[in-house]
């Protein structure tokens, strides 16, 4: 039988014709192949056939198929090689297609994650029925009719429970790629994100041009009778025509699209959460005090630049919004006013204070949560996860402000390190997102973290948690005043 070795950008590399045994799965599971010549073929059983992972919508590297083609002559096969990389699909098309295949990943994990988390409940059932033999500490008697049954019942609850922690990690990882998944077209059509790609692609076309027309572009020359050019040509210009349209749509949904004509010197832009005053005004940037500046400060103006005049320069796309000077001097007083009115209208209430164990039981970290499962392996099988109920909490307690401080994991820090200053609502809010955590840090909250520099200090907020205070509708602080205390606290 013939194997046909064929390339199309619309359906990337398939290998048909082989069967199974022949030995040509040998061949084509070395990691010497593709683009990147690291790549094994794999096999699809949608497809029937082998196919080269990430090859579609990409011009194929010719002498990888060649060479694959010659190790399976040399091993007896007949093979036939076609290549057509002029074949290819629209990028709206590819791109509808990943977007729904998002889609379908992102069910099938969800349902993966609740199958698990079902098969940890059930586990931990069974291990739970068994404990209610021991339920007062009943030992193991040597010698006794009863002591092989004990130790096959404490054999089961010892894997009932392993099973239980192993289904609840499995839940736990297809639950985050569910999540992923879903995220995948909002992840794409950020804005920000968009921007910054328009960018690059537009460079990209411009050195395509440039090699159509026989000049030098990124360091290095290419053939203008090249065929391939035209079709990268064709491919950007068709990608760049997508993402401005993505654009357009997110500005008809009110997207603000800052530009050099918004700012002018002495403005102030709110760039990752602090609001810095503009020194210059550039094509694609403002720049402003270094960001060091703005440790602690929620305004940081070119009179308090502490670092011999260092600047930064903040894109377009990262900004989040401007005042005039004029604004900027008045809101201070407003937030005062405010903050004012509401100290008369509602009393400071004397609360439970939230500590440590409180916030990362409500917001608990991996390493937090594989240590409290272990934990009740080791010491109580009849153990059960219980709802923490939170305490009756008053409407104007969740308006008093609290702290939102950085843990990262195996931290020696003598000082808690705190990121913005915002109500207790809001404060929850953000703690109790799932994106505000990872696997070596999360975010908590306290409203009563001490003395500033003794107990805690300010660090620099690299904006990496935008995203989630802008859907929240949050805007963070960069200072810290401590709640007024009633006479009965200050005694």
């Amino acid at each position: 039988m013939t194997i046909e070795i064929t390339h199309t950008r619309r359906e990337g590399t398939l290998i048909e014709g082989t069967s199974r045994g022949d030995g040509s799965a040998e061949i084509l599971r070395l990691r010497e192949y593709g683009r990147t010549q690291r790549q094994p073929f794999r096999w699809s059983r949608n497809l029937d056939c082998w196919y080269l992972p990430h090859s579609r919508d990409h011009a194929t590297y010719t002498p990888s198929l060649e060479l694959l083609a010659q190790r399976l002559r040399d091993a007896g096969f007949e093979v036939t090689l076609a290549i057509d990389n002029a074949d290819r699909r629209s990028f709206s098309d590819a791109e509808k297609e990943r977007e729904e295949k998002a889609e379908g990943r992102a069910e099938r994990f969800g349902g993966y994650a609740a199958s698990a988390a079902q098969s940890s409940e059930a586990a931990w059932k069974a291990s739970h029925e068994i404990s209610e033999r021991f339920a007062f500490g009943q030992p193991i008697l040597i010698g006794h009719h009863s002591e092989g049954r004990a130790r096959r019942d404490h054999a089961r609850m010892d894997n009932a429970m392993r099973k239980s922690i192993s289904e609840s990690d499995r839940a736990a990882h297809w639950t985050g790629r569910a999540q992923a998944a879903a995220n995948y077209e909002r992840f794409k059509k950020d804005p920000g994100r968009t921007l910054r790609r328009l960018d690059k692609l537009r460079a990209d076309l411009r050195a395509v041009e440039k090699w159509q027309r026989g000049e030098s572009a990124k360091g290095f020359s290419r053939s203008p009778a090249d065929p391939e050019l035209e079709t990268e040509r064709q491919e950007l210009t068709e990608e760049i025509a997508h993402w401005e349209q993505a654009i357009k749509d997110a500005e008809a949904e009110g997207f603000k699209m800052w530009s050099k004509a918004d700012f002018t010197r002495g403005d102030f832009v709110l760039y990752r959460g602090t609001w810095y005053e503009v020194l210059r005004v550039n094509p694609k940037s403002v720049t402003i005090p270094h960001i060091h500046n703005g440790v602690g400060q929620r305004v940081v103006r070119a009179a308090d630049n502490r670092h011999d005049s260092w600047t930064w320069t903040a894109p377009y796309d990262d900004v989040s919004g401007r005042k005039s000077a004029d604004e900027m001097q008045q809101s201070p007083r407003a937030e005062a006013a405010e903050h004012q009115e509401q100290a008369q209208q509602a009393p400071p209430i004397k609360e439970p204070v939230p500590t440590a164990e409180t916030c990362l039981t409500s917001h608990p970290s991996p390493w937090h949560a594989k240590a409290r499962r272990w934990a009740l392996h080791q010491h109580a099988p009849e153990w059960r996860p219980t709802p923490v109920t939170a305490p009756a909490e008053k409407a104007n307690g969740l308006e008093g402000m609290a702290l939102v401080l950085i843990t990262s994991k195996n931290s020696r820090r003598s000082r808690k390190r705190a990121l913005w200053a915002m109500t207790r609502r809001e404060a929850k809010a953000v703690c109790g997102d799932p994106r505000t955590s990872g696997r070596s840090y999360m975010l908590t909250w306290t409203d009563r973290p001490g003395t500033e520099g003794a107990d805690w200090e300010w660090v620099p907020d690299n904006g990496s948690h935008a995203a989630v205070l802008d859907e929240l509708g949050i805007t963070p602080r960069r200072e810290w005043t401590a709640a007024p205390q009633s006479p009965a606290e200050a005694a």
